[in-house]
């Protein structure tokens, strides 16, 4: 593990009284600190803790006298928070998006095809020009782009382009050539390929459909998938990320975490989810708990229950206000869907059900129920997302004690677009943070990273505001289902941990549990709503040990 032992001189920002690695405990005093516990949000002045990573005490400056011995560590009166969890992301993505190209933002089809056709002139030798983040739903003519405007600029390779939430993907038409597809390939289950008003098709694909040209695609190798894993946790820590639910790995993936962590490789924690109910699942055949000094879980199972809202592919009850003749695409049948929740759980592995539609949600619920007896289960199994539910739906994560895996961010980017996919009576159980928590829900908030940015004061923000960064709209995107600071903090830490079963070790700075936190340029409960997401992290502990310093990064 690369650990930063010293403060860099540069920032100035705290002072060791003494040598820091020659104490057994380091008293960091003279800060703002705030944890979330079960019996609420509690501040301090002053954190121990041991040269084993774990917190010893919280208090004020008289818990200095019980701990004569341990080293001092001046905080200057910065804020102290315990390390964020991002409770949905995608680690391998984000690393890969590093060096791909990042559509995310382009603002019209025709900025999209310049970044496309710049890319590809700086990258002459690479085999195909792959990306993601363009959305239909920003720009002026908001409809899905073809193949012939990549086909325009680029003509000799293929091009595979995923839409920001990662439901739908844009090809050119070598890759179409590639994967085989022509006018009469017949629509996969679960997909969709998307054709003109005369049978051919444009180049965009969705869901299961995006199998077709995914499959054509060359295999990340282990070197490559490691060095992505690397640069996603190098940025991640300095957004002061101290953990990450992986949601969705393959067994490659899995391999090169074991690695990983053997080989002391890992600066933050991950909770890895397996990709689905089937082979590598089998595979790895029980969970992996604590594993690299608990720096690595592998224990859930990530299943699909349906696409996404904004390329229509979420599964709905009844048919999208803005297309009546769409439901969306369910990816499995009530039945599939159960025996796979069983199989998981009767393993030993908590299950994750990415559900966005309300019909998705209640399938999710519904697996969830029997695999559960109608009770709670200690696996404590989750939906993720769960976006769009059917108000009689939302009382029933309380009733089975299934965790509502949300993205605070996804509410303020799709608010231009959700309600009309929905309409203005099921956009009432949309995005609905305030009704799950108050019938009983635990929420665990995550962005869904690279679909969103991964900094997770942009989420915080979003969950106190529920405004976009642009502060619009005015008031806040039914700001009655926002939350309070306190709750959205809880959101990202103590409550992100119960969704993983850590909350025992993870989640707060509380005696016994890891000493992770970040320290933070200004004091997240007593600055303006509007300055929370442009809080910047100074430094980021891991077990006690500093893992990014922003005066050293510079």
């Amino acid at each position: 593990m690369t650990t930063i032992k010293h403060v860099s001189p540069a920032v100035a920002l705290l002072v060791l009284a003494t040598t820091f690695v020659a104490h057994s405990d380091t008293a960091f005093y003279n800060i703002k600190g705030y944890t979330s516990t079960n019996g609420g949000m509690q501040s301090f002045s002053v954190l121990v803790f041991d040269d084993a990573g774990r917190v010893l005490a919280t208090g004020d400056d008289t818990l200095l006298t019980s701990f004569p011995d341990a080293a001092l560590l001046n905080g200057h009166g910065h804020a102290v928070l315990p390390g964020l969890t991002d409770a949905h992301g995608h680690v391998v993505s984000l690393g890969t998006l590093r060096s791909n190209l990042d559509l995310a933002g382009s603002p019209s089809i025709a900025a999209a095809v310049g970044q496309i056709e710049a890319y590809a002139a700086s990258k002459p030798r690479t085999r195909w020009i792959l990306g993601r983040g363009w959305n239909q739903v920003l720009w002026p003519v908001q409809e899905y782009p073809r193949a012939a405007h990549i086909d325009a600029v680029v003509s000799d390779r293929p091009v595979w382009l995923r839409r920001v939430d990662g439901h739908a993907g844009w090809a050119n038409s070598v890759a179409l050539g590639l994967a085989g597809i022509d006018d009469d390939t017949a629509d996969p289950v679960g997909g969709k390929i998307i054709r003109d008003e005369n049978g051919h098709a444009t180049g965009v694909l969705i869901d299961r459909a995006m199998r077709l040209i995914a499959s054509k695609v060359p295999v990340t190798n282990k070197n490559e998938m490691r060095a992505a894993i690397h640069s996603a946790v190098d940025a991640l820590i300095a957004e002061g990320i101290t953990s990450v639910h992986d949601a969705g790995i393959n067994l490659m993936n899995a391999e090169v975490y074991l690695s990983m962590a053997d080989n002391n490789e890992l600066d933050m924690r991950i909770y890895a989810m397996i990709g689905g109910a089937g082979a590598v699942l089998d595979a790895i055949g029980q969970p992996i708990r604590e594993y690299g000094n608990d720096r690595l879980e592998i224990a859930s199972v990530k299943i699909y229950s349906d696409g996404a809202l904004g390329s229509w592919g979420a599964a709905m009850l009844e048919p999208y206000s803005d297309d009546a003749e769409n439901r969306g695409l369910p990816f499995w049948t009530q039945p599939e869907l159960d025996q796979q929740v069983a199989k998981a759980n009767d393993m030993g592995f908590q299950v994750g059900i990415h559900a966005i539609g309300d019909r998705g949600n209640r399938m999710a619920l519904n697996s969830f129920a029997k695999a559960q007896g109608g009770i709670p289960s200690p696996l404590r199994n989750r939906v993720e997302h769960a976006q769009i539910i059917a108000m009689a739906d939302i009382p029933r994560f309380a009733e089975l004690g299934v965790i509502a895996s949300m993205q605070a961010t996804h509410a303020t980017s799709d608010k231009n677009m959700a309600e009309d996919r929905v309409g203005p009576d099921r956009i009432l159980g949309g995005y609905a943070w305030r009704r799950l928590l108050n019938s009983g829900a635990v929420l665990a908030n995550g962005s869904d990273f690279p679909v969103e940015l991964s900094n997770p004061f942009h989420g915080l923000y979003a969950a106190v505001t529920r405004q976009g960064r642009d502060g619009e709209p005015e008031g806040g995107w039914y700001a009655e289902q926002a939350l309070t600071r306190s709750e959205a903090l809880h959101s990202f830490t103590l409550a992100a941990a119960y969704a993983a079963n850590q909350d025992d070790r993870l989640g707060s700075l509380e005696p016994g549990k890891w000493a992770d936190f970040i320290v933070i340029d200004r004091d997240y409960f007593e600055i303006p709503t509007s300055e929370i997401d442009d809080i910047k992290v100074l430094q980021t502990w891991v077990s006690g040990e500093l893992v990014f310093d922003a005066g050293a990064a510079e």
